[in-house]
């Protein structure tokens, strides 16, 4: 679901027309559904299809010249950190749940804004998936390293890339944490398995 992002362009009309957080990747609201949708469809039907692709480094999504062209494929495996999880119920956001809500969402237009788009707009792409299988971490509390880890692993491949620092990282993950904790509360009930996973990603119980 991370290459479904809009680009920066995008991205900062939505800051302008609703909130600036919406300038940063990440929440529901911020990807392009009905390219995901045309892109899992065209799959199914076993038709050519480009696969998006997004750079993170770059923060914003590689032109289709440099999509990867498929023909037919026996399997897709679809990723996302928050395939199929529902939204809150409003009461749910009423108050802020770290110091980005806080401080730059006191009045919760942006988390409401996230919230409505993930009960609107993204039901569409979650009925594209078959089989749901949910990598259950430990806690929201290890999805700061884990994406520490990741952003060093890009940055070590592309060593001329300027990427994210770890202080960046630990507010841009503070955009996650309502709809990470509200997948990690739903989605053992709703994925067709769910797999445990350890502080070092390793399958437990």
């Amino acid at each position: 679901v991370d290459d479904l992002y809009f680009g920066r362009g995008e991205r900062r009309r939505l800051a302008r027309r609703v909130h600036p957080l919406l300038a940063t990747r990440g929440p529901p609201g911020t990807h392009d559904v009905m390219l995901g949708c045309a892109t899992l469809d065209a799959l199914r039907a076993g038709t050519p299809a480009a696969l998006p692709r997004f750079d993170k480094l770059a923060d914003t999504r590689l032109p289709p010249s440099r999509w990867r062209r498929v023909q037919e494929v026996d399997l897709v495996l679809f990723e996302g950190w928050f395939l199929c999880t529902p939204p809150q119920d409003e009461a749910a956001l009423r108050e802020p749940i770290n110091a980005v809500e806080r401080d730059e969402d006191a009045d919760g237009t942006w988390r409401r804004y996230c919230n409505d788009a993930l009960a609107r707009d993204y039901p569409a792409l979650w009925s594209r998936i078959d089989r749901l299988l949910f990598l259950q971490p430990p806690g929201f509390e290890t999805v700061p390293q884990w994406r520490w880890q990741q952003e060093q692993a890009m940055q070590a491949r592309r060593r001329a890339a300027h990427g994210m620092s770890r202080a960046d990282i630990d507010r841009f993950v503070a955009l996650f944490e309502r709809v990470s904790r509200q997948a990690l509360r739903t989605l053992p009930g709703i994925a067709d398995r769910t797999l445990r996973l350890d502080a070092q990603r390793r399958p437990v119980g």
